[in-house]
């Protein structure tokens, strides 16, 4: 925020009646503002606000978890209530012991699905290449002029020019 705007903010706050009480600070230095409902010079009411100063100023800056969950929660409007500094420590041990519990769920389970895997899996089969699909005769010892048949099976008989460069029959 450049010096003027900050200026321009301080002249609209004096002029709008707007009075920032001040909620609290995080362990990052952030610090929380609430500005009550009051009417301006216009007679408008304006609805409350909550709003963070933050720590490090510039805003190319921000990245998520710069604010903590508990403050952005009262900042967002989902809790009435400014979370106090043993509220958010509390919230943090316990964020803690549940990634140190996942990462163990997580390896444990790793080890397991590594042996039972181990105990399930069939051995490999010897399979034996007769060819590629698209060859003439695939799985065919020679190719036969006539198509042949075994019940669900067919197969076509292959096509072989003949020597007459006729086509009429």
């Amino acid at each position: 925020m450049g010096w003027s705007q900050g200026l321009f903010r301080a002249l609209w706050r004096a002029l709008s009646k707007e009075v920032k009480e001040y909620v609290g600070t995080d362990q990052l230095g952030n610090k929380y503002y609430y500005v009550p409902e009051y009417k301006n010079w216009r007679g408008q009411t304006i609805r409350e606000k909550r709003i963070v100063e933050a720590a490090n100023k510039k805003e190319v800056d921000y990245e998520v978890g710069d604010i903590p969950t508990e403050w952005e929660a009262w900042i967002r409007r989902t809790r009435k209530t400014p979370p106090t500094m043993e509220e958010i420590l509390k919230n943090e041990k316990y964020r803690e012991e549940i990634k140190m519990k996942s990462k163990d769920f997580y390896e444990n389970e790793k080890l397991l699905s590594k042996e039972t895997n181990e105990e399930l899996l069939a051995p490999p089969v010897q399979t034996q290449i007769k060819g590629h699909a698209s060859a003439p005769y695939f799985g065919k010892e020679e190719p036969s002029a006539a198509p042949t048949s075994t019940g669900k099976t067919f197969q076509p008989g292959s096509w072989m020019p003949q020597d007459g460069k006729s086509h009429k029959q």
